[in-house]
């Protein structure tokens, strides 16, 4: 399909190291979207993405799709570290938690869907590597955060998401250890995080379920891993199998 897209070239890039398989989402957690754009083409400030849209669906294109913009920083997924050499990272104009977070227009997730659509028509992006920020990087970041529709991503063919069956179960949390736990984390690093089995549910392991919830429950985000949690877990790596 085609886009519409306004050019505003950054000089924040450099060589892949990859080809790109995996997509990244963002918000730019700025005020507004002018100064997100500015910062991203500041060379002083050595962060880019190769796309930005707007709350009223604008989609600017600031890093070619074939160079390695610089979005993703310090992050891990499925045992890649250069998440910026093997991704397509695009911010998404909203304050943040730090600034107001408040939900997407339509608007804007139309064109986030449509560019999802045209960027795939490029690259071999499989549904299980359209990703968050916080969810290869979930020590630092919570973007694109709780509110973002993932699951309106997911009806439109984008990324995955499920809806289990309730299941029963008690919940794991910090402080526990044993089989379930190890079971647990093991299903997370098999989903991509970066969340080696030791079975003691630690501080790390409450981090990244909270990052995991974020992304694929939404209703809360405390890491504590219920049945909701677990079942959610199991039906996406079933899903990501298929």
């Amino acid at each position: 399909m085609s886009i519409s897209v306004i050019e505003a070239p950054s000089p924040n890039f450099d060589a892949r190291k990859a080809v790109p398989d995996t997509v990244i989402l963002h918000y730019t957690g700025m005020e507004t979207g002018e100064a997100a754009i500015e910062r991203l083409r500041d060379p002083e400030a050595k962060v880019s993405a190769h796309y930005c849209v707007e709350e009223d669906g604008r989609i600017f294109r600031l890093v070619p799709e074939e160079r390695r913009a610089w979005h993703a920083g310090a992050a891990f997924w499925k045992g890649v570290k250069d998440i910026n050499s093997a991704s397509i990272g695009i911010e998404i104009v909203n304050p943040g938690h730090e600034f107001g977070y408040r939900p997407f227009p339509e608007a804007q997730i139309a064109s986030v869907i449509n560019l999802l659509a045209d960027v795939r028509s490029r690259w071999m992006i499989p549904d299980s590597r359209i990703l968050g920020h916080s969810d290869i990087a979930p020590a630092r970041k919570i973007d694109p955060g709780e509110l973002f529709p993932w699951k309106r991503l997911a009806e439109s063919g984008h990324g995955l998401w499920i809806e289990p069956a309730p299941s029963p179960g008690a919940p794991l949390g910090q402080g526990e250890e044993g089989t379930g736990v190890f079971a647990l984390q093991a299903g997370l690093t098999r989903l991509g995080f970066d969340c080696a089995p030791t079975g003691k549910y630690d501080e790390w392991t409450t981090t990244v379920v909270g990052a995991f919830q974020r992304h694929w429950l939404q209703s809360r985000f405390d890491g504590i891993a219920d049945g909701e949690t677990r079942a959610r877990l199991v039906g996406l790596l079933r899903a990501a199998a298929e």
